[in-house]
């Protein structure tokens, strides 16, 4: 059992190894989580209640808990934005006082969450990408294609 839970944590700390190389800072595991966690946070108000589960169905154990940490999915979801902008707001949000140590400007922020999706895609089925790219609207879509988002 214990060689089993060690694999799982493996496969989750390898997820924010890779984020933090996407994010151009190999050795800053710290801000992969924190990135990871505001971007999950974010994502899954986006999506259906089922999307969201099989999701987290293909997700390792590390990334499970990071994904459902402080959820509450029996609350009545608010009316949330359609605006890829005010996804970025949300991520901000999220991620609370420390954003500031990881987003200094628009561009990074664009950077941080087009990461999380790269690394993201590595662990994810095509099939489940695209049932999450079904349920987002229009401008949200982006996040689930296998193109970058545009950052300037």
């Amino acid at each position: 059992m214990l060689q089993s839970f060690d694999q799982h944590a493996q496969r989750g700390n390898e997820f924010l190894h890779l984020l933090a190389f996407e994010l151009g800072d190999k050795s800053n595991k710290e801000a992969a989580e924190r990135i990871t966690r505001a971007v999950f946070r974010s994502l899954r108000n986006h999506l259906t209640l089922e999307e969201n589960f099989q999701l987290i169905a293909q997700l390792p154990v590390l990334l499970k808990g990071i994904y459902v940490e402080g959820w509450a999915p029996q609350k009545k979801r608010k009316k949330l934005s359609k605006k890829l902008d005010d996804f970025y707001s949300e991520v901000i949000k999220e991620e609370g006082a420390k954003a500031w140590k990881d987003f200094s400007n628009e561009a990074e922020i664009k950077k941080g969450v087009n990461a999380v999706f790269t690394v993201l895609r590595m662990y994810i089925s095509d099939g489940q990408m695209k049932d999450g790219k079904a349920v987002l609207p229009d401008e949200l879509k982006i996040l689930f294609s296998a193109n970058s988002i545009e950052i300037h």
